[in-house]
């Protein structure tokens, strides 16, 4: 069985009109590929939202979608959704109950979301011919987890993952997990997420499949297993459309045989010049680009001395200041070192602590909600 997977989809700006007004043009492209697969899957990033809603508290935007986003999801030939992503709960129970709702109007399958946590990890089962896929889908956490009581996603957990990676082992004769995590605008996965996501293979996962961080990143394959740290935006449109790590990505076709697990990459340029997902006739370029990623994916010490350099430029400090980092006038004096840090070394030393530390973190998490 060919499956494609693809990244996130976010109706905005010139999509959200087409889309509002019913024209989905811009999957043109991406029909004529999902048309050559036995089952095809897209990030659906935003909630529908019918009639009004209240918005939750979070950090970042609250995003949202009409109706009509769905119907672009079955034009454009794709089989399922999934749920589990960052923006999955921007508008509450409402959002999800709506969401799953355009699911099943359309006759679109769903994964990674429910109403609660147990409905937002059970894991689909899809049988395509003779054979049975199992479709795993959680999220790093963030604000759309789902609870006991609540709806959401489903959450990064390892424990629950790799006892849902070994159910599906036992009901499934291919299993699929797909992961929405990594640090944005960052082409190449953490030390951790590399660790993790090979820990999924050797559970019994057949492929790993990684997306969010707005721009694509390289694979690997571990133990005949494929491993993909970022597809990049599938089709995601801003104001500002000409950039090249927002605009550039790829779809993967999984192959699963009983004698193992084949792929190729399908390269596109998504809301460019024009508001559509075109994919590339001569890929030689971005297959060199992805080959560079892949051999700092495969250099352990390369991969650790990238993160520690964009860990290092990351403004993450500026929340432990006391003063924000929104005033300009702050952010001038900042930048030419005329603001001292109110962090010295003991106090960076006792944050520290309360991030690595288990119990120190499960502590400050409660104090924090």
């Amino acid at each position: 069985m060919n499956i494609l997977v693809a990244g996130d989809f976010v109706p905005r700006f010139r999509v959200k009109e087409l889309t509002e007004a019913g024209n989905y043009v811009f999957f043109d492209e991406a029909k004529a590929v999902t048309s050559q697969m036995d089952y095809s899957i897209i990030n659906f990033e935003s909630p529908v939202v019918v009639g009004d809603a209240t918005p939750i508290v979070k950090t970042g935007r609250n995003l949202k979608c009409h109706p009509n986003t769905m119907k672009a999801v079955v034009y454009a030939g794709f089989n399922c959704v999934t749920l589990a992503n960052n923006h999955f709960y921007d508008f509450g129970d409402k959002g999800v109950s709506d969401t799953l709702k355009a699911c099943g109007d359309n006759g679109i399958a769903h994964v990674g979301g429910g109403m609660n946590l147990n409905d937002a990890e059970t894991v689909l089962y899809k049988q395509i011919g003779t054979e049975i896929l199992a479709i795993i889908n959680f999220c790093e956490n963030e604000w759309s987890i789902a609870t006991e009581t609540t709806g959401g996603s489903a959450p990064l957990h390892l424990i629950h993952n790799v006892n849902h990676i070994k159910e599906a082992r036992n009901k499934a004769d291919y299993v699929l997990v797909i992961i929405h995590g990594g640090t944005e605008q960052y082409q190449l996965p953490s030390p951790r997420m590399k660790e993790t996501y090979r820990f999924f293979v050797e559970q019994g996962a057949d492929a790993v499949v990684n997306h969010h961080q707005h721009c694509y990143s390289g694979y690997e394959v571990y133990q005949g297993k494929p491993i993909f740290y970022g597809l990049g935006n599938f089709c995601f449109d801003k104001n500002a459309p000409n950039n090249h790590l927002w605009n550039e990505g790829y779809a993967v076709e999984i192959t699963f045989e009983t004698d193992g697990v084949s792929f190729r990459t399908w390269p596109y340029i998504q809301c460019s010049e024009n508001p559509q997902v075109h994919f590339l006739d001569d890929t030689s370029a971005f297959e060199n680009k992805l080959n560079e990623l892949n051999n700092l994916i495969a250099d352990d010490t390369a991969l650790q001395e990238s993160f520690q350099k964009m860990a290092r430029n990351k403004s993450f400090m500026q929340f432990l200041e006391p003063y924000s980092n929104k005033n300009k006038f702050v952010k001038i004096l900042k930048s030419r070192g005329l603001l001292p840090s109110f962090l010295d070394r003991k106090r960076k030393n006792a944050i520290l602590d309360v991030f690595r530390c288990e119990s120190h973190k499960d502590v400050m998490f409660e104090l924090l909600k």
